[in-house]
């Protein structure tokens, strides 16, 4: 039996500090699409699986391609259980199923700045080593030998007080887990997973790596993204710069009407082709330059929120309620 190769994203629902973290829009797309997104584009995995224990987070990620075979149990999905312990329980259920998996890559749901070519870098190094793992690291920005903690009087106290005057550059450099993806063996005899020599890092850039716990965080990561693909922010800019100068709008209600969205509509990305279009269904008209419109796509869906019908001869399109 060929032995697959397994993405695994776990997506816990119940996000206490953000609320609906991983399905909340980040530039326009539900945050864990940008995973899913990029497991699709290095084209290494037979399946890439969303282990949620949260329905919409499941039809989120079944809407951008991913695969929900079951839900996780409510066991492993509070607050005390270790996302690790969730995918090796996801792991063990598709073994059981008769899935042969030879390697499995954990992606974190947060990784909108996670590049595919990092991804296949990772399994590269795993296979040519006799490590277990390869998960994604990054270099510290500050020697981490001259940093302090706050004692209960709110004082300075060093962990290594020696190291107060050593120049930054005689100080051994120091690296972290980005938290991005983690490589693993599906053999006998794993070893759980430490940073020891076990583990192999791929290291990125720092600017491609940040957390997204806090509100923050979740700017921050916002900013760095807008840095990294200005491309489509700035194609788009340009289209809202020329529908802005065009002639005021006609439409009546009922009709279709083609009409450059931009970057997100729903969960469909961009309208098509420089202009941005995409063909919406004018529901209701509010003004001489307003309406309520319903977005159509071409590509079939299937579900309560989905509606199929055809307005050309031949050629079927879809609601999105």
């Amino acid at each position: 039996m060929r032995k697959r190769c397994v993405a695994i994203i776990p997506a816990r629902g119940g996000s206490k500090r953000i609320p609906k973290k991983n399905i909340r829009p980040f530039h326009g797309k539900p945050l864990i699409a940008y995973s899913i997104e990029t497991a699709k584009k290095s084209a290494l995995f037979d399946h890439i699986v969303v282990s949620t224990d949260d329905g919409e987070i499941a039809e989120v990620a079944r809407a951008w391609g991913a695969e929900v075979p079951f839900m996780r149990e409510p066991e492993y999905a509070d607050d005390f259980t270790p996302a690790t312990e969730a995918v090796e329980r996801t792991l063990r259920r598709l073994e059981a199923e008769g899935m042969a998996i030879g390697y499995a890559c954990t992606i974190y749901p947060t990784a909108p700045l996670l590049d595919a070519d990092y991804l296949a870098k990772g399994l590269e190094k795993l296979k040519r080593s006799d490590a277990w793992y390869a998960f994604s690291a990054a270099s510290m920005p500050f020697p981490i030998w001259r940093t302090f903690r706050l004692n209960g009087e709110g004082r300075c106290e060093m962990f290594w007080p020696e190291h107060f005057a050593t120049r930054s550059q005689d100080l051994e450099e120091a690296y972290q887990d980005a938290g991005q993806f983690y490589w693993e063996r599906r053999e006998p005899g794993k070893p759980p997973f430490r940073f020891d020599a076990n583990a192999l890092p791929v290291l990125l850039p720092r600017w491609r790596v940040q957390d997204i716990d806090t509100p923050e965080d979740w700017e921050r990561a916002e900013k760095l993204y807008a840095m990294l693909y200005p491309d489509v922010y700035d194609r788009w800019n340009g289209v809202k710069k020329r529908c802005n100068e065009s002639e005021p709008l006609k439409f009546r209600e009922g009709e279709i009407f083609f009409l450059s969205v931009g970057m997100n509509v729903g969960r469909e990305v961009d309208g098509k082709g420089e202009a941005f279009l995409r063909p919406v269904l004018v529901f209701r008209k509010t003004g001489r330059t307003t309406f309520y419109g319903i977005p159509l796509t071409s590509r079939p869906k299937e579900g309560d929120c989905f509606v199929t019908f055809s307005y050309k001869k031949g050629k079927n399109s879809t609601a999105l309620l």
